[in-house]
């Protein structure tokens, strides 16, 4: 489970009858970190409270016979398993506190070096009536209050559960009312990639004319601990990440669609006003927004994260292919540098993780790559449904075994459905077969 460490052999000893069997073909297991009820977790309410936070799980579901909660029955076989551990949403440990003043113990860690949490102090001030200048979240699915992401006066978590559910009807499509998408330019998902030495973050893409600040971490070499009460922050300290050299994003876009490569399967070619009128359309969307996907900061692709049940890949499936809950994306990798089989697979299965993150309810992720991309994926743009817009786009190279790729990160091909543009195949990912991103 931890990155940089190679993964342990997953495939259980077999013995007896079948110690013939190779080891490829012997069943795999569910990689547990068990957990005794000694020292710090010997106490009667510890456990059950990290039971029900999720962090500790056990099968013992049972009440249990002893009405004496000191015997600790039914709490000895505790564990975590990789999979929980992706699974749980952040938030929920996250959240910034307020400095300790007068601290009987000079000796203690300073609150702000604090590296799993980040907080106001973090980052330089953000400028609320700037377009794009927003507080920055790790793994947020929604925006965030002024204070920051973290921010807690009330010294709780900033995890909130899902709303109740409230239906409506769009375009003869009954749905749930979803909530909003986080606002411009801010940053709903950061993660340190290991095996690229980046950090790998998405946000929602933004019209202003200035390219949105990258507030968050970068694999560079300025320090990590600054001491307390020194005025100055991680993120006030130059940096490439910080410094506004980036094109904003409907420049972004420009410069991508007239590229000759994506021309040739965008058709999205023009004026600056036609890639401005693009992001627009996508930002005034209510089952979809557009994102910027960024390698320490600096953008390489652009993304629509949609839900399945308004989209109109909804309307070609029946109603036992998706749910309520479940959810898509298209992708275009714009920056020749970060093309690559490996980097496809790490920015697909984190924002197949975000997905999970996003909405406990969502219970897959649907993709529809057209069948024959071992040579290329058209994109085609339908001038009279604002709903389709933008789909698989990569270079031959990136795209030639890419549901090879899908496949390699947990999806599998269900069938083909027949669009008017293109013969598609429906690959899908389940919850509940995804183990974790890929590091």
């Amino acid at each position: 489970m931890q990155e940089g460490k190679p993964k342990p052999n997953p495939h259980i000893t077999t013995r007896g009858v079948n110690d013939h069997i190779p080891e490829d073909g012997r069943p795999k297991g569910d990689w547990r970190i068990n957990i005794k009820r000694e020292g710090i977790f010997k106490g009667r309410h510890l456990l059950p409270k990290l039971e029900r936070m999720g962090i500790i799980t056990s099968e013992d579901s049972c009440v249990g016979e002893s009405i004496d909660d000191r015997t600790g029955e039914g709490w000895t076989r505790m564990f975590v398993s990789q999979r929980g551990f992706w699974l749980i949403d952040p938030r929920i440990f996250l959240f910034t506190l307020s400095p300790t003043t007068h601290s009987p113990f000079p000796g203690a860690s300073p609150y702000t070096s604090r590296p799993g949490s980040p907080n106001r102090d973090s980052f330089p001030p953000s400028r609320a009536d700037a377009p794009g200048e927003m507080p920055q979240a790790l793994m947020a699915p929604q925006a965030q209050s002024p204070g920051g992401p973290f921010a807690s006066g009330s010294h709780l978590p900033t995890y909130y559960p899902p709303p109740p559910t409230i239906f409506t009807t769009t375009n003869n499509i009954r749905h749930p009312i979803r909530q909003k998408p986080p606002a411009q330019g801010e940053t709903f998902y950061t993660r340190y990639i290991h095996s690229v030495g980046q950090f790998l973050s998405f946000r929602v893409a933004s019209l202003s004319h200035k390219s949105p600040t990258h507030r968050g971490p970068v694999s560079d070499s300025t320090p990590t601990f600054l001491p307390p009460g020194s005025g100055v922050t991680q993120g006030s300290l130059p940096s490439i990440a910080n410094m506004a050299i980036n094109p904003c994003d409907t420049d972004l876009l420009h410069t991508w669609m007239n590229d000759p490569r994506v021309n040739a399967l965008f058709g999205m070619a023009g004026p600056r006003s036609v890639q401005e009128k693009m992001l627009r359309d996508a930002l005034n969307t209510k089952h979809s927004f557009p994102v910027i996907g960024c390698w320490d900061g600096k953008p390489f692709g652009y993304f629509e994260l949609y839900w399945v049940k308004e989209d109109r890949l909804g309307g070609y499936l029946s109603s036992h292919d998706y749910a309520d809950w479940d959810r898509g994306f298209h992708a275009l990798v714009g920056e020749q540098e970060f093309r690559g089989p490996h980097r496809v697979k790490v920015w697909m299965s984190a924002l197949v993780h975000w997905c999970w993150l996003a909405d406990p309810r969502t219970e897959r992720v649907l993709l529809e790559p057209r069948v024959d991309n071992k040579k290329y994926v058209v994109v085609v743009v339908d001038p009279c449904d604002p709903f389709v817009r933008v789909y698989f786009a990569l270079h031959p190279n990136d795209v030639a075994r890419f549901i090879g790729y899908l496949q390699d990160v947990g999806f599998y091909k269900e069938r083909e459905i027949s669009f008017p543009h293109k013969q598609a195949a429906l690959m899908k990912i389940r919850r509940e077969g995804w183990e974790a991103p890929v590091l």
